[in-house]
């Protein structure tokens, strides 16, 4: 309803409920399958939301030819069981694929540091030889330091008790390794060894340890990779069963006008709804992806980089003044007058409007505002605008009305009017961005529609 939330893309939920229907050949939703008890009661729920579907669509497509009534029921099956079952593993390969990557980054990471930390053993190896040990010599150094200008054997028999300067190193060495001065991420990595050791035996752990990293490194990033081959694969199935789902859609597109009840008509114009919100899911999935692959690199150079001001965006084509408006394009509706493409923001109900509106082959002007603004702005188009529902129209919800955001209002499409003064909508951002819903609503004259 408004126009400043954020984008995120939704499939649109049918709401059926009705008692099975027998003679169509379809084959019914998969029995619910899952691994844990939570997963478990949702897909029983969605098993049952499934059967409850396919049961209400079969009612309404009675006395329809068969192989029509099972080219709807094919294409609910696909994109309200398929392709969310699909989704879903596709959303799961690929939290799989990130963990797994995350995991061979930071088996890379400790093998860099263990090799860095032999690399500085080594160096100072070549300095002192093998036999240095560092925690010795730090204690040492301490000892000297805490007995300049006192009597050192009263200093040792107070503080260990020993008798002599090495009893008293080899003392304060057993007791604290936090004394060692020189203290470095070469030692912590051979944990395993007393800190008396000296550098050789520390270089030989250090090297018996990047063995074992190595191994856990490469295990890692075999994983990283097996993770994303069957992310990707299961992308590729999802993709596949969208591109199924429209060649579907555009199939049965051309086959609903043979249908002669107006509840088939409307069971199957549900369907095709259902089929072009997965396809507008389709398409804002691919341009986050897009978006995501343009990544800014950002200074490389080492100077200051100089801030680049982006152009201004165009601003929207003023609204003509008004004038007669052209030959309405269906049904008495629609107009080119002030048509200059779907200017609307994407997943907001007035994008789905004018898409709607297009796809009915009615013109709509590009500028008319939010949807509460739409019964106002249109005449100043030619359009039409009454409180008389007619299939395509575009109604205009006030702000707060029957549920409009308080401040936008909100826009919907027609898509049926029924002889008992009722008539079904279509509107996108029900509850957000992207989000598909439709409903039937009583006509008692307090809608104005644009036509």
């Amino acid at each position: 309803m408004t126009n400043v939330r954020v984008i995120k893309p939704a499939l649109a939920a049918l709401v059926a409920a009705a008692a099975c229907v027998g003679g169509l050949a379809f084959s019914s939703a998969q029995p619910a399958q899952a691994d844990t008890y939570s997963d478990l009661i949702n897909a029983q729920n969605q098993h049952a939301a499934s059967v409850q579907r396919e049961a209400e669509l079969k009612q309404q497509l009675a006395g329809a030819s068969q192989d029509l009534a099972n080219k709807v029921l094919e294409l609910d099956d696909l994109t309200n069981n398929k392709i969310v079952a699909a989704q879903a593993k596709v959303t799961q390969a690929n939290e799989d694929a990130a963990t797994a990557q995350d995991e061979a980054d930071a088996a890379s990471k400790r093998l860099s540091a263990a090799q860095k930390d032999k690399e500085t053993l080594e160096e100072r190896i070549k300095q002192t030889g093998k036999d240095y040990d560092d925690a010795h010599a730090a204690v040492a150094q301490l000892a000297r330091d805490e007995m300049h200008g006192s009597n050192a054997s009263d200093v040792m028999s107070v503080v260990t008790g020993a008798t002599s300067t090495q009893d008293f190193v080899n003392s304060m060495q057993s007791r604290d390794a936090l004394s060692r001065n020189e203290a470095n991420a070469a030692s912590s990595a051979a944990t395993s060894l007393s800190t008396s050791k000296n550098r050789g035996e520390r270089l030989a752990a250090i090297e018996k340890q990047i063995a074992v990293l190595k191994t856990q490194a490469d295990e890692k990033a075999a994983s990283a990779q097996t993770a994303a081959e069957t992310a990707q694969s299961e992308r590729d199935a999802l993709d596949k069963l969208r591109q199924e789902g429209e060649a579907r859609r555009d199939e049965l597109s051309s086959m609903i006008d043979s249908l002669d009840s107006q509840s088939a008509k409307q069971a199957a114009q549900t369907v095709l709804i259902a089929s072009q919100v997965d396809s507008y899911n389709r398409q804002f999935q691919k341009e986050q992806q897009d978006a995501a692959n343009r990544v800014d690199t950002g200074n490389q150079g080492g100077t200051p980089s100089t801030p680049v001001t982006p152009a201004p965006a165009p601003a929207p084509a003023p609204a003509p003044a008004p004038a007669p408006a052209p030959a309405p394009s269906v049904g008495g509706q629609g107009t080119s007058n002030g048509d200059y493409g779907n200017a609307y923001t994407a997943g907001q109900c007035t994008y789905w409007a004018y898409e709607r509106r297009r796809q009915m082959g009615i013109g709509t002007p590009s500028y008319l505002g939010n949807g509460g603004d739409w019964w106002r702005s249109a005449p100043s188009y030619g359009l039409r605008v009454d409180h008389n529902p007619q299939v395509g129209a575009a109604l205009s919800f006030l702000p707060g009305q029957d549920g409009a955001d308080g401040t936008w209002g909100h826009v919907a499409v027609v898509e049926a009017v029924y002889g008992d003064g009722t008539f079904q909508i279509s509107e996108m951002n029900w509850g957000g961005p992207w989000n598909m819903h439709y409903r039937t609503l009583t006509n008692l004259g307090q809608y104005w529609f644009v036509h």
